[in-house]
């Protein structure tokens, strides 16, 4: 039989941030026999599926945004979700991306094939052979249904957050969401004053915290357009996200900042909710940092509204007209809105079922083994295969932090393949196993092992009750993806 040869050098998996951002990369290192392979009808990723009402980043847009393309067009200091989307198109026609993106495309499984070195990757459009296959399909665009008896015998509208359906009125309605993580607290206010009646079903309180978002005037727009004011402004930001999230929550034992946050947390509360027994059931019971926070400055203010009540009683079932709660109530509502998060800690990596070298699944491995990735991108025994959010990856500043990292990473593995002749790129055991014993070493010093997470109800915590988030700074992180030794990836010529 002869030899299969690929169609394409790399197929990156998602284009969203880290599929455009991988693409730019590879074309940077002179790789660009790529295809990207997209779900959606268009660029964009979580700004192209999630399009609620209210929606916008969550950390200062200085730093959502890829370093070396800097955008002087934000409006304010945390864009809304269309700048993004609008971001993301900008630097798909800017690097001349769109010609390799192949749209609605749904990847629907990848095995690898050791006799020929490549992965055969199945579409709904048929089968694609690659040399490499990048994962980037992000964490934040498939959509967690709740496991509630009868959520889909509701007889009137339902949506899911992600998948929000614009030609949807909801003047005059009454309406129910479930949830009030992230996405609920920016979609919350959006909707509370044009609705009837808004029942908000609350499982864990979350902590919220004032935003300092505002527009942003003419010379801090007109500063952004010159090379200093950019640096300058992104320095700024940076070091905020680098205060408040990683140095906090990555190194909590060494700067224990969370009693001063809790403390801010409480008295916003006490600021924004007028009703001591209604502030009380919005006060979340564990620790700040053991769940992702909130940052807005209407949600709570949003509960002192005749129209808006917040219940607390867990939901029994959901009935063709109505929310029924354990203690036998029925709340009748018109709209069902779902704002119950995404499938972010998924064995199936959330996306797709893959298949490695030992005909072993990725899912299987990560059962078997706990998650675990070498620097957050390779796994032993899947070959040629790199994930742009892996465990172990992502030390929670800003996103676009992770992807420069992580495809900086992808492509020394890659360049040093094309300088060797390799057809096999794969992570040693052995330098996995240091890895991931390196990760178990330092996690004592984050945030997330308080007593009190354990009532988070976190997503953080995946089935094993480890989290996969890397307990280092964004500087160390940078760091190593320029200098990890290439040694501890076996580079194999062959087929």
């Amino acid at each position: 039989m002869s030899p299969v040869t690929p169609e394409v050098h790399t197929l990156i998996i998602g284009a969203g941030f880290s599929g455009i951002g991988a693409a730019i990369a590879l074309d940077r290192a002179g790789l660009g026999d790529y295809l990207i392979v997209e779900a959606g009808a268009e660029v964009g990723g979580t700004w192209y599926w999630n399009t609620y009402p209210g929606i916008a980043v969550d950390i200062p847009s200085f730093s959502y945004q890829f370093s070396f393309e800097q955008s002087p067009d934000w409006s304010r200091t945390y864009a809304p979700g269309r700048e993004l989307k609008a971001y993301a198109d900008h630097c798909v026609e800017k690097y001349g991306i769109a010609s390799r993106i192949r749209f609605d495309t749904e990847v629907t499984g990848a095995r690898f094939d050791t006799e020929n070195n490549l992965w055969v990757v199945q579409t709904d459009g048929g089968s694609i052979a690659a040399r490499h296959l990048i994962n980037a399909a992000g964490v934040l665009n498939v959509p967690k249904m709740p496991d509630i008896a009868g959520v889909r015998t509701f007889a009137g509208t339902t949506m899911h957050t992600a998948r929000w359906d614009h030609g949807v009125d909801l003047t005059g309605k009454r309406v129910a969401v479930i949830g009030t993580g992230a996405s609920a607290v920016q979609l919350i206010p959006e909707i509370a004053p044009i609705v009837e009646q808004l029942n908000v079903f609350q499982r864990t309180p979350i902590w919220c915290f004032p935003k300092l978002d505002m527009p942003l005037p003419a010379p801090a727009r007109w500063a952004m357009r010159l090379p200093l004011g950019s640096a300058v402004q992104r320095a700024l930001s940076q070091a905020y996200v680098e205060v408040t999230f990683p140095l906090s929550a990555q190194y909590h034992s060494v700067f224990p900042l969370s009693g001063g946050t809790r403390r801010l947390g409480l008295n916003y509360l006490r600021r924004e909710v007028e009703d001591p027994v209604l502030r009380d059931k919005l006060t979340p019971r564990y620790a700040v940092g053991c769940k992702r926070p909130a940052f807005h400055n209407g949600y709570l203010s949003t509960f002192n509204r005749d129209n808006v009540e917040l219940i607390t009683t867990p939901i029994e079932e959901i009935t063709p007209t109505a929310v029924v709660t354990s203690d036998g109530v029925a709340h009748d509502i018109d709209v069902l809105i779902l704002a119950t998060g995404f499938a972010v800690l998924d064995v199936d990596s959330g996306t797709f079922p893959l298949i490695g070298a030992d005909g072993e699944s990725l899912a299987e491995f990560w059962t078997r083994n706990r998650m675990q990735a070498y620097e957050g991108v390779s796994v032993p025994g899947f070959p040629n295969f790199y994930n742009v959010c892996g465990p172990y990856g992502y030390v929670g500043s800003s996103y676009f932090a992770l992807i420069e990292t992580q495809t900086r990473h992808i492509v020394r593995c890659l360049r040093e393949a094309t300088r060797t002749g390799a057809t096999r790129v794969e992570v040693r055991r052995e330098a996995n196993a240091r890895y991931f014993d390196e990760m178990m070493r330092k996690r004592h010093r984050q945030i997330f092992w308080q007593d009190s997470c354990s009532l988070a109800n976190s997503y953080y915590f995946d089935r094993n009750g480890d989290v996969p988030l890397r307990p280092a700074s964004t500087p160390e992180a940078w760091w190593r993806s320029r200098s990890f030794p290439l040694r501890d990836y076996a580079f194999t010529a062959g087929t």
